[in-house]
């Protein structure tokens, strides 16, 4: 999310409304199965700079005319002939399915002194403990299924949210525990043939390749300056969301040649909605 913001502007109402972590995602009749073969992954599919973008993690819908990419939750059914990114929450539980890790991974959860979990107040989310080289295998487990889900659901890409954790632990984890988590989650992201991209958290861009990240996700980088950095870092193969219209014209102005920039509205609603907006430079 936006460091900068106080109103952290990365996972809109919809998406908290999403399966329970850790209960198998049921995909629909007729999605495709992954590029794989049986017993070998295919090699990632990377995006193409500049791909036209939409963003639905709040809820899939038929993508305007001329999107080529499209982002969704992990509950959704990938969009056909499309280039899919697979939305997960990887560092945090979404608030309906604490219970499922309370009950199933207690020490999974990050503690305060009190050993109350330490909770995203903007979001209600609970952290998840990276802080051990143990809790993150077990934590690997857990959302490298998830991930293996995105490549059979037949997904291309998958996007791992709250990189940024360690800025809410107070102190309790660090940016080296969430890269090391982080690397984790890329190998068994390439390991289902699927390309994974780093999702905001600018700090991190140094050590990308150190990483496995492949491409960038990067809401509001124009409101925030950082359009730049993520362009430099990843040969212009990044999707931009703003949500503001001050970010939105300053990403456009800048980048709209070269990056794939798009504006939703605050909840990432559908069409129909009143607050439904999309629009791209």
């Amino acid at each position: 999310m936006p460091k900068h913001s106080p109103t952290p502007f990365l996972r809109r109402k919809a998406t908290l409304a999403a399966a329970a972590a850790g209960v198998a995602v049921a995909v629909g009749a007729g999605l495709m199965l992954s590029q794989a073969s049986a017993g070998q992954a295919a090699a990632p599919r990377l995006p193409a700079a500049n791909m036209s973008f939409d963003y639905q993690i709040g809820a899939p819908y038929t993508p305007p005319k001329g999107v080529r990419a499209v982002s969704r939750d992990r509950s959704a059914p990938p969009a056909a002939g499309l280039y899919n990114v697979c939305y997960i929450n990887a560092f945090q539980a979404q608030p309906d399915a604490l219970d499922w890790w309370q009950k199933n991974h207690p020490d999974l959860v990050l503690r305060d002194s009190a050993r109350r979990p330490v909770v995203d107040e903007d979001w209600g989310e609970a952290l998840l403990d990276t802080s051990t080289a143990d809790k993150r295998t077990r934590l690997a487990k857990v959302v490298g299924d998830w991930i293996t889900g995105c490549a059979r659901s037949g997904y291309q890409a998958v996007e791992p949210d709250n990189l940024d954790s360690f800025s809410r632990s107070g102190g309790r984890l660090t940016k080296a525990h969430n890269a090391a988590f982080a690397k984790m989650l890329a190998d068994r992201a390439h390991a289902a043939g699927l390309a994974i991209g780093q999702k905001n958290t600018a700090e991190l861009l140094p050590d990308r390749a150190k990483i496995g990240f492949d491409f960038a996700v990067a809401e509001e980088c124009g409101q925030y300056d950082e359009c730049g950095d993520f362009a430099k870092a990843y040969a212009n193969r990044v999707f931009v969301i703003e949500y503001q219209n001050s970010g939105y014209n300053k990403a456009c102005s800048a980048w709209g040649s070269k990056l794939a920039i798009v504006q939703r509205d605050l909840d990432v609603s559908a069409p129909g909605s009143k607050a439904y907006r999309h629009r791209t430079c």
